[in-house]
């Protein structure tokens, strides 16, 4: 498949053409996802004020139940929100790119696993976001329902719930960069920064051994990525443009 635009060569045409600024809609579900996702999992990281603290002059802080009493309850119920935006956004992104792509390049196996990274990563985030929200509401409007123990537990699946699971998406980012140079059907521009960062996400947690790690990285890329594939040319975009 091409992805050579056809010109039209007359001045009116031409002028209009640099003036307008073609997007293609569905790849926005992305970028909602990914800034939603950062917002959920690093902007409203929950952390005690003494390990905040300690953090602050490069100290180390070991976190103990009696840190729970001091969590803030609004902190984690913004974390929670914006997890469940990024959650159904993913989704709906997931279910545009089956929709306007799988069909267009359904002999590639990759086109296929970008889906299934980001369906595998949104099933995961209901559960690392869903603790964070019942956390909040343990510290907030069901304050005393559990002891410092018993929130204590909670916090520890909080601690990396909403970073794991963006592993996934090294999967579909991978998978998008084998796309761009194999199947020539993403650009290569965000092919290559595809493989920059899922192969540097995936390295990164190997050699320091912290399983988290993708929960920095991948958010940005699948912000990055619906930005380019809405405004940027690529066939698989230029063959379904519009709807969402």
């Amino acid at each position: 498949m091409s992805s050579t635009p056809e010109f039209d060569n007359s001045p009116t045409r031409s002028a209009a053409s640099k003036a307008r600024v073609r997007i293609t809609a569905w790849p926005l579900w992305a970028v909602l996802s990914g800034i939603a996702g950062t917002i959920g999992t690093v902007a409203t990281d929950l952390r005690p004020d003494a390990g905040t603290e300690a953090i602050a002059h490069n100290r180390d802080h070991v976190v103990v139940p009696a840190d729970m009493i001091g969590l803030d309850p609004t902190l984690a119920r913004i974390g929670f929100l914006a997890g469940l935006v990024s959650i159904l956004a993913l989704v709906f992104f997931a279910a545009a790119w089956r929709r306007h792509v799988e069909p267009l390049a359904f002999r590639s196996t990759a086109a296929f696993a970008v889906s299934i990274g980001l369906i595998a990563s949104a099933g995961a985030l209901i559960l690392g976001y869903g603790w964070r929200g019942a956390l909040a509401n343990y510290l907030g409007p069901e304050a005393g329902l559990y002891d410092e123990d018993g929130l204590f537990v909670y916090y520890m699946l909080t601690d990396f719930g909403a970073y794991i699971p963006w592993t996934g998406l090294i999967a579909s980012a991978l998978a998008l960069a084998w796309m761009a140079w194999m199947d020539r059907n993403v650009s290569l521009i965000l092919g290559t920064f595809s493989a920059v960062t899922g192969i540097g996400a995936l390295g990164a947690v190997v050699a320091s051994g912290v399983p988290g790690l993708p929960g920095i990285f991948m958010p940005i890329w699948l912000a990055v990525t619906g930005i380019w594939l809405a405004v940027g040319r690529s066939p698989i975009t230029n063959a379904a443009e519009g709807a969402i």
